[in-house]
């Protein structure tokens, strides 16, 4: 995923009223931006540090600059704008880079499905006329808590997370694929697990989850202020 134009730069003075954030331009003005992240971003506020913005031209929009990405402490990058983890899977399944999920002619985003009322992030179809594949219902989820060197999902207690891990199990006894997709948008994480000291309900659904045949798969994006992309599988700890 290419970013036209490139993500401009400023420093992290604060996170707030969860949409909001303050930074310092490099000319030394300080404006507020949009922080599209509804989660808790533990471990992703870093005051001082570079951050990465995106500027949309929409004269509706209220604050037209978007929070993209963060510096650490320790230097790496972080993925702020969850929005990008969906399209980042598309990318990385249409180009082949998720071996797992090849083989489907058929591409959909935001379907409904289930008996709690969701939408599945991708669903993929096989249209051959003979033997086709099972239907693919992958939810994607953006991980970018990093402790003690450690990657986690979630971040704070997530009941839609829970809920969509149930829509999963239901795919499978229906007699489809039910896959759940760690998007790994923080380039110090080489592992994901449950995060079980934060919510431990998610973290008993998501063994419940992979135990019933739901697949959990992780992926690491490789990301700069010019472009981001799916590069490499890395372990589920289940």
């Amino acid at each position: 995923m290419e970013f036209s134009p490139s993500f401009q730069q400023g420093k992290l003075i604060k996170r707030y009223k969860r949409f909001l954030t303050d930074i310092e331009l490099e000319d030394g003005s300080q404006v507020t931006i949009h922080c599209p992240n509804t989660g808790s971003m533990r471990n992703c506020l870093f005051e001082g540090k570079r951050v990465w913005f995106s500027i949309s031209d929409n004269p509706k929009r209220k604050y037209s600059r978007t929070w993209e990405l963060a510096e650490s402490d320790q230097g790496h990058l972080i993925g702020i704008n969850t929005g990008r983890a969906n399209q980042l899977a598309e990318d990385a399944i249409r180009t082949g880079v998720i071996t797992e999920l090849q083989g489907y002619s058929y591409l959909k985003r935001e379907v409904k499905y289930g008996s709690e009322n969701s939408r599945i992030d991708i669903l993929l179809r096989d249209e051959s006329t003979t033997s086709p594949k099972q239907d693919c219902y992958i939810e994607v989820k953006s991980c970018t808590l990093l402790e003690e060197g450690q990657g986690y999902f979630p971040d704070a207690v997530t009941t839609r997370g829970q809920k969509h891990l149930r829509e999963l199990m239901e795919m499978v006894t229906l007699g489809h694929r039910g896959v759940l997709l760690f998007v790994v948008q923080h380039t110090g994480i080489d592992s994901v697990q449950a995060a079980a000291h934060i919510d431990p309900e998610y973290a008993r659904l998501l063994t419940k989850a992979h135990q019933s045949g739901v697949e959990v798969l992780a992926y690491c994006a490789e990301m700069s202020p010019n472009c981001s992309s799916l590069i490499k599988s890395c372990p589920v700890k289940l």
